[in-house]
């Protein structure tokens, strides 16, 4: 190498060491402003979540299940229940049900409700004392109803059952002449095809209970 370019390297070595230096600067300040925008969001994340951490314990104290609150409910209740001046015109659990319930299970409780108690079979095959279950609770009620989810129909009915809405009785119908629609039904011949000769239906029904028929009585508009 010449003289001449290595005295000029030489003279533009501080400038190059500002602008390394400035870069070098800049690089820390934006990784520093980033750090701290990071901090920030954590930061305001875990006050957002700091309320809902100290209402925990104030729900658990509302909903005290111990047996003395729950002894000081149940002398409250019968004190309300002496006095005549508190109105109550209908079940305190029907806006909890009606919260429970699917627009298609509404529809199965007004067609019980209209139509009283409906036809379910079983299918079973085998000897009477031995015999093997092959398909259960078989109905056209969500047809019938006009369900728009028919295929979920065992599903609202397990939950209507469960909210004691509706019994499934082991006791048939009055009327066997509303049994022969069902049992002719694809999914039920199918099941007795599956089950050979031994195979044969065994009917139930589906009813409200005492307290669905108040249910749907004050709740539904039956007209």
């Amino acid at each position: 190498m010449s003289d001449g370019p290595a005295r000029e390297l030489l003279r533009a070595a501080p400038g190059l060491g500002r602008i390394a230096a400035t870069t070098g600067l800049r690089l820390a300040g934006s990784a520093a402003s980033a750090y701290g925008r990071a901090i920030s969001r954590l930061a305001q994340a875990a006050a957002d979540q700091r309320p809902s951490l100290e209402a925990a314990p104030a729900r658990r104290a509302a909903a005290d299940s111990s047996t003395a609150a729950l002894r000081r409910r149940g002398e409250e209740l019968l004190r309300e229940s002496a006095d005549i001046r508190l109105p109550q015109d209908s079940h305190p659990a029907y806006m909890r049900i009606l919260d429970a319930l699917a627009p298609d299970e509404a529809r199965i409780l007004r067609f019980l409700a209209r139509n009283d108690s409906q036809p379910s079979v079983d299918v079973r095959s085998g000897l009477p004392f031995a015999s093997e279950l092959l398909a259960q609770g078989r109905t056209m009620i969500a047809e019938e109803a006009g369900c728009r989810h028919a295929g979920r129909v065992y599903a609202y009915l397990n939950n209507l059952h469960r909210l004691g809405l509706i019994w499934f009785l082991r006791e048939p119908l009055h009327d066997s002449s509303r049994y022969q629609v069902l049992e002719a039904q694809p999914e039920v011949v199918a099941a007795l095809e599956e089950g050979g000769r031994t195979a044969r239906t065994v009917r139930r029904s589906i009813v409200l209970t005492p307290f669905g028929e108040d249910f749907c009585a004050t709740c539904l508009p039956l007209e």
